[in-house]
Formats: structure tokens, sequence, C-alpha cells
């Protein structure tokens, strides 16, 4: 009977807003996903519902016990990083092809992946640890976060999630270097009880993404973040092709971006428009229940997707990858460039649109490097 009502939920919800899309023989794309809007479009819904939906939220504990208890009108590009680095989780733990219905039972990993975000000081990717954080990239609490500050941020919150054990490289000059990524993602024997030295995140917060086991080895999945520039002051009509390639890699997690202090995360496209989820919805901040389960109600957007003409994008973003015919937004190197500074893998810092995808392994890593146009220094 619950899986029945449900079922009949979600349709309801669904074709309140199914008529949003134009009738048309084209495809939309989501994340690596193409969907035919005459055949498959309750499924393209039910596709974009389950991407986990962050937004601004008010009323949870004051970020450093004296700071805002929201984030309303400052935070939507850390919501947007949120969203796609909870793609991420998703497809490491869940799978591209997962799906989420209301009052459906999820599997544990899930419940997981959400109580890395909830909004409060001891969980890994929440408002209060992401913002504390931006204050060593020059943001103060409380101040509007750009794609690439937000992607240092996440890479420097990702050395303390030993749980998901993510390796997050971003990309220094519109330029990746195959080498650097290896020695990153390369993880000798170690002992998941060697955590060192004093840092601001709370020790709830670490030791709820612990890895269960004594050891860990071999090869880190890849966080590939690229900020790029593709204009001056609009977007070159030029990179229109190719920033919609992005889209359609099977490892794409999206982009970040959207107009100056207006932060959107780009999930696909039809025709020359984009399809993003907007952040820009105050909510009442959800805790954790007794039993750790959260009420994901309002973590999935049920209301029509937003859609955007690419040529109105703001040309700074962050995204992913690039397939090699198209033309060239960035370069792939196999070497480290001589006259650049030594490349030193991050560690945990001893501390008080953008476009992503996810890589399991070497094999999808060398995939890649066929697939793209591979050029020497």
């Amino acid at each position: 009977m619950e899986s029945a009502l449900s079922k009949y939920e979600n349709q309801t919800a669904l074709s309140e807003y199914l008529e949003e899309f134009p009738e048309t023989d084209g495809s939309v794309w989501i994340l690596g996903r193409q969907h035919n809007l005459k055949t498959d479009k309750s499924k393209l819904l039910l596709d974009i519902s389950a991407r986990l939906w962050f937004t601004y939220r008010r009323k949870f504990s004051p970020i450093g016990g004296t700071g805002p208890s929201s984030d309303t009108g400052w935070g939507c590009m850390l919501r947007c990083g949120q969203m796609m680095l909870a793609q991420a989780l998703v497809c490491r733990h869940l799978g591209r092809d997962w799906l989420w219905e209301r009052h459906k039972k999820q599997p544990e990993e899930y419940h997981k992946i959400l109580r890395c975000f909830i909004d409060r000081k001891d969980c890994c990717y929440s408002i209060h640890q992401m913002a504390q954080m931006g204050v060593g990239e020059g943001k103060s609490i409380g101040e509007w976060f750009g794609p690439n500050t937000v992607a240092q941020v996440l890479k420097k919150l990702a050395l303390f999630d030993e749980w998901n054990s993510l390796a997050v490289y971003v990309s220094m000059d519109n330029t990746i270097v195959i080498e650097d990524i290896k020695k990153m993602c390369w993880s000798p024997l170690q002992s998941s009880s060697g955590a060192h030295g004093s840092t601001l995140l709370h020790r709830s917060a670490l030791s709820r993404n612990k890895i269960t086991a004594g050891f860990c080895s071999g090869w880190k999945p890849l966080l590939l973040i690229i900020p790029l520039r593709l204009g001056i002051n609009h977007i070159n009509p030029i990179y229109i092709d190719a920033f919609k390639e992005c889209f359609k890699m099977p490892q794409s997690l999206g982009a970040l971006g959207g107009k100056p202090n207006n932060a959107y995360y780009f999930i696909g496209f039809l025709g020359n428009e984009l399809i993003y989820l907007d952040p820009h919805t105050t909510q009442i901040f959800v805790d954790l229940e007794e039993n750790g389960m959260v009420d994901d109600q309002s973590f999935h957007c049920q209301q029509a997707p937003h859609r955007m003409k690419i040529m109105n994008l703001d040309p700074s973003v962050a995204l992913e990858i690039l397939k090699q015919q198209s033309l060239r937004m960035f370069e792939l190197v196999q070497n480290h460039p001589a006259h650049w500074p030594p490349f030193i893998p991050p560690a945990k810092p001893e501390v008080t649109t953008t476009g992503a995808e996810l890589i399991e392994s070497t094999d999808k890593l060398f995939e890649l490097e066929e697939e793209f146009e591979i050029l020497s220094v």
C-alpha cells in the first residue's frame, strides 16, 4: 500500500509540471543521460527530482557560535557546491541510475550522504564547515563565494572525509596535469586512525566519516573541477557546443555558475537552454532525527526545473570535461609543466562554472586520456 501511494504521489507531483517542457523531438541531456521529450518525459523529471537539492536555510545554529543562523543572500554558491559534491557521492555509493521516491525506504548509504550536508557544525560538508574553511580563502563568513573559491573549499574539506575518500583536483590556468592527478589519487597503505593535527573540523564530524577498515590503499576516486572563463563580459558563442558536450559525458557532475552574486547548479541542457537547480529558496533548518535519519522531503526539488539560455550565463564557470571534437576550452597534459612550482599533493590543513566529474579507477583515467586530445608541454 505504501509503495502504491508513493508512486501515486510521485506521478501527481510530476503531472503538475509535465507541460513545462516544450513538445519537441529534441533530446534533453541530464548529467550524462539522454532523455527523449516525447517518450521519456516522466523518466526525465524523475531523474531531475532524484538529485539532492540544497537551498538557503534558516534557524540553524549560528556559524562559529556567534555568526549568522541563515545563509539567505550569500550562501547560494556554497549550496551549489554541496549539490555538485552530493551528486559525486551518489554516483560513488548508489550509482548514477539511482532514483528517489517519496516515502520509499532508501539504503543506508543515502542517509549517510545526506548527513554529510546537514546544517550542523559537526557535519563534514555543512554550511558551517564550508563557510569557516572559506576564511582561509580570504572570504569572511557571510560573504558571497565564487566558483573557484567553492572548489578550493571542497578540496580542503575532502581531506577530512575518510568515508568517501575522494581526491579533489582543481585545475590551474585551464590545464589538467595527468602526472599530478596520479600523485593525488594513488593512496599507499595507511592506517585510518592516523589523523593528527589541530583543525577547525569538529571531532564528531571526522568520526562520522571514518573508514571502518583498518587500512586503505589503491586508487582514490577523482573529483575533477575545472574553473574556466568562457568570455570577458558574456559567453563567447564559439564555446557553446563544447560547453554542452560536457553534460553528455557519463562522468559528468554538472557545472557551477550563473550570474554575478546569483549562483545555480547546472545539470543539463535542452537545445540552447541550460537546465539548473536553483538554491534561492529559503527553507527551515532540518536536523537529524533521534534514529539518525533525516526527513528528506525538502532535499529534492519537486517543482518545474528551471531553464536559462546559455548566452545569459556569466562566463565564469566551474565545469568538467571536453570531448576531442569540440573547441578546446582547456589543456590536458601528461607531465607537470617545468615552469610551474613543484606539485605537492594536498594534506590536511593545520588551520583552526564549475563542472565536475567522478573517476573511480585508473582505467577511467586512461579512457579519458584517449578521449581527449593529449597535448605535449
